[in-house]
């Protein structure tokens, strides 16, 4: 039986472990900190609970392959909520926007909030949809740089596909074509957060995210976005996945270009594969050691955004707030060119806010709310301030406060999340949250590939990697690696 070191017990490397133990393979994952899921954890304070991760779901037929590559049902583990609106969109002129994924809703928002037909609506839902028609299965479902394969296999579309992705636009230009109001364009370019980069710089076939979530829907989980990482974790020790917490992987060894095993401190263990579930970057900053032309080149790669995150308990409760909310800036544009230019914090930060209570009342005490916020940051650099976080808070609040939610008497209970804390608790390279940003017209070649062209045996799961960020992305990351490696093996034999 072949022996396969995961290092990180991300959903990344939950999902590559339990697709290879279900193969037969002997699966260790060695996680530094002292529970699985890496960023989707939850916290409580007093009688509030929160998320302090994802707060959106989407997918689930990925999700659900992988419970029943497992033998599970997911439906028996999982009760997942739709969520529609998806979000209220607020604006400084008092104007509000619900982004619905029911079409006939959305189209009835867009005429009540625009006053014109929702002609706009229509043709910006038959780009999208064509757009996820020509690139999801290669650029999601399948290892997009195994290129021998995948042309053996007659995967790649054909070249003229490449005209109609809208590729050579960015996904700000392509939204101002759609609409007229410049609102309903803010809306929809904020897409590009989701994968932590800028609507003016990211190109427009990336408005596959809206299409994702618009059209295939987004949703919550009963009890929490991290009750999905306690079922996988379920799933993992079923199957028979051995996860050692508390344990850090000090180096990935290799014999010049094979892959030996790891070390733990002083203590080294052999494998015939090992799988980095942790940031790419780091990896070969901190775990691999003789490749400094290839650290050079990964450290040179522009990273994500990264965030600010404020979980308030809040005593008072907001009739006019949904479960997902927006208070945007008004110039999101400059909130861009500071975050990736300036990089320093947003002057003018457009407000992110989940309230799980609204859906679920036991979130929080009767008449309370639990608020999480997050804000876009940029990646750590020497122009970010750890002393200038305490601005970022008051600047928050007195944006909440013209928005008309004067809450800061109101806070029980607080926790904050900076650059800095994704850093130290999940190697995140400079506080990232994606892994490398998409801001230029081939990005979706520039992530990393799941399987190592410098080391044999060596692969790469997360959100750092191929196909990117989010869970279920990243879930599918672990499922690409898992076949390479069965492939692999099966090749060997």
């Amino acid at each position: 039986m072949k022996k396969i070191a995961i290092v990180g017990a991300g959903l990344g490397g939950l999902s590559t472990a339990i697709r290879l133990a279900k193969s037969g393979f002997d699966v260790d994952i060695f996680e530094q900190n002292n529970e699985v899921g890496g960023k989707v954890s939850e916290i409580l304070m007093g009688d509030y609970r929160f998320d302090t991760g994802p707060s959106v779901i989407t997918l689930i037929d990925v999700i659900n392959e992988l419970f029943e590559l497992a033998g599970a049902d997911l439906s028996e583990q999982l009760d997942f909520i739709k969520i529609d609106p998806i979000s209220r969109n607020i604006f400084y002129d008092g104007q509000h926007f619900d982004l619905y994924s029911n079409v006939d809703l959305l189209k009835s928002e867009y005429t009540r909030f625009t006053g014109i037909d929702p002609d706009q609506i229509n043709k910006y839902i038959l780009k999208i949809t064509n757009i996820y028609k020509l690139t999801a299965d290669i650029f999601l479902h399948q290892p997009l740089h195994e290129y021998k394969k995948l042309i053996k296999e007659k995967k790649f579309p054909p070249l003229s596909d490449f005209l109609f992705i809208d590729a050579f636009r960015t996904m700000h230009d392509a939204n101002k074509s759609y609409f007229i109001d410049e609102h309903i364009v803010q809306v929809f370019d904020r897409y590009a957060t989701y994968n932590g980069s800028s609507p003016y710089l990211i190109p427009a076939t990336l408005n596959i995210i809206a299409y994702v979530e618009l059209i295939l829907g987004s949703y919550y989980i009963k009890g929490g976005i991290h009750q999905l990482v306690k079922a996988i974790h379920g799933l993992a020790r079923k199957v028979g996945v051995k996860i050692f917490l508390n344990t850090k992987v000090d180096e990935i060894l290799h014999d010049g270009n094979q892959i030996k095993g790891i070390r733990i401190g002083k203590d080294t263990s052999y494998y015939d594969y090992v799988v980095a579930n942790s940031d790419v970057v780091e990896t070969f900053r901190t775990l691999l050691s003789g490749f400094p032309a290839m650290t050079k080149k990964m450290e040179k790669i522009e990273p994500s955004l990264s965030g600010m995150v404020f979980m308030w308990g809040i005593n008072k409760t907001h009739e006019n707030l949904l479960h997902h909310n927006v208070f945007y800036s008004k110039d999101y544009k400059n909130e861009f060119v500071e975050i990736f230019d300036s990089k320093i914090m947003p002057t003018d930060p457009t407000i992110y806010l989940a309230i799980t209570s609204k859906t679920e009342k036991n979130h929080a005490p009767l008449l309370s709310e639990n608020w999480f916020i997050l804000i876009n940051m940029p990646y750590i650099n020497e122009n970010l301030k750890k002393e200038e976080f305490d601005l970022m808070r008051q600047r928050v609040l007195n944006k909440l406060k013209e928005f008309g939610y004067d809450i800061e008497s109101n806070i029980e209970y607080e926790s904050i999340i900076t650059p800095y804390d994704l850093q130290n608790r999940y190697g995140a390279n400079k506080g990232s949250i994606y892994g490398i940003s998409s801001n230029s017209k081939f990005t979706a070649f520039k992530r990393h590939p799941n399987r190592s062209k410098l080391l044999k045996n060596l692969f790469f799961a997360g959100g750092s990697v191929h196909p990117g960020g989010g869970v279920p992305l990243v879930i599918l990351s672990g499922k690409h690696v898992a076949d390479l490696i069965i492939s692999t093996e099966s090749l060997n034999k």
